[in-house]
């Protein structure tokens, strides 16, 4: 009888050691399920599929090659996301292809990269649609814009990534 309880007490311990070490494992995808969709992400790796389902078993509807491009996590499901690019597409990504590094791409024709956040500002460069930068200190209709260590500040409205849900 009492070989059974202890049995019964090490099979408590290694499932609950089981349990935590899964957390654990999974800490990282926890937290970002915690958000509330729609939020942004960036692709974090140079080469990034896009699948018409949640799991590897669906096949790739698009192939992404350009780091730092924002994508619209809008559904959340285990360790998957559904997330929309810029020119609209929807699909699925692993978590792991995902970063939460704020980035933006340029959706105006041509945006100028001001100074300071205001219209008066002295132009430092323009960036041409298509142009991918890193966010920061998005306030008052503005966003510092930093595109591969050029910085300046742009309209919010002339990027796709900054401020609309």
């Amino acid at each position: 009888m009492g070989d059974r309880k202890n049995r019964s007490g090490m099979k408590r311990i290694f499932l609950g050691a089981g349990v935590v070490m899964a957390l654990g494992a999974a800490g990282d995808a926890v937290i970002a399920a915690g958000k509330p969709v729609p939020y942004w992400a960036s692709i974090s790796q140079p080469e990034a599929r896009m699948r018409v389902g949640p799991s590897l078993d669906y096949p790739s509807n698009w192939i992404y090659r350009r780091r730092d491009l924002p994508v619209k996590v809008v559904q959340v499901l285990g360790l998957w996301r559904k997330v929309e690019d810029p020119d609209g597409a929807q699909g699925w990504m692993h978590v792991r292809l995902l970063s939460d590094t704020p980035t933006g791409v340029v959706r105006a024709a041509e945006a100028p990269m001001r100074e300071s956040a205001s219209d008066g500002a002295r132009t430092l460069f323009r960036a041409q649609k298509g142009v991918v930068g890193r966010l920061s200190d998005c306030s008052g209709g503005w966003c510092s814009f930093d595109v591969k260590g050029q910085r300046g500040y742009v309209k919010a409205q002339d990027v796709w990534g900054a401020t609309d849900k």
